[in-house]
């Protein structure tokens, strides 16, 4: 497969990723974590560490479970791998500051943990159904 099928692939399971996950930032994470952490949240998050992880997450994303889901024609295999993927990245960083940090919630925990874990396996989907399409 070409050079522009891993473009479109990665550039779409970007997209998906961000606009859902902003969304659900907005939505529901900033004021669950504002509840439960307070004062130890920032005015305005980092956006250049945001934007490392996003790149970087996606990238891995598409390394590991999309562009080999794409190869055998297969998006559920993208899904179901993609959530592991989210499961594990997610829950690390949810039961590492659980473990952590005096503050931290068990609600947090549950919620971002099976957050990350649908978004992930969706956003790894959808990439390799829209690629299939100029497969």
């Amino acid at each position: 497969m070409s050079v522009i099928i891993a473009i479109i692939l990665y550039l779409v399971t970007a997209l998906v990723f961000l606009a859902l996950d902003a969304l659900m930032l907005r939505k529901v994470m900033q004021p669950l974590f504002a509840r439960y952490l307070g004062d130890w949240m920032r005015d305005r998050p980092r956006m250049g560490a945001a934007a490392v992880f996003y790149l970087a997450y996606v990238l891995g994303l598409v390394w590991l479970v999309s562009w080999p889901a794409l190869v055998r024609g297969n998006p559920g295999q993208a899904l179901i791998e993609g959530m592991v993927v989210g499961a594990m990245a997610y829950g690390t960083y949810e039961f590492t500051n659980f473990a952590t940090l005096r503050r931290w919630s068990p609600v947090q925990v549950a919620l971002d943990t099976c957050w990350g874990t649908l978004l992930t396996g969706v956003s790894a989907c959808i990439g390799v159904y829209v690629a299939r399409i100029f497969v």
